[in-house]
């Protein structure tokens, strides 16, 4: 479920196919993200998880999967 919304933000966000998002893209280098791009991506995300994700945390987060996992690790 994460992931599915995740992969809906990331289709939005970057004009992407939601079936070329795999866990393995890496969110700079296969989207082509920049740090502002991070940062409206990472506000999308804490909206439609209600979390809130660290900036230390960020440099953490490359691929896909790193960020499904740190949301599924920090929702309740």
């Amino acid at each position: 479920m994460v992931f599915e919304k995740i992969r809906s933000i990331l289709s939005e966000q970057f004009d992407v196919k939601e079936d070329e998002i795999k866990i393995e893209t890496k969110i700079s280098t296969d989207l082509g993200a920049d740090s502002l791009d991070i940062v409206d991506l990472l506000m999308s995300i804490e909206d439609e998880f209600e979390i809130e994700i660290p900036d230390e945390e960020i440099g953490n987060i490359q691929t896909v999967g790193e960020l499904v996992s740190y949301i599924e690790k920090n929702i309740s």
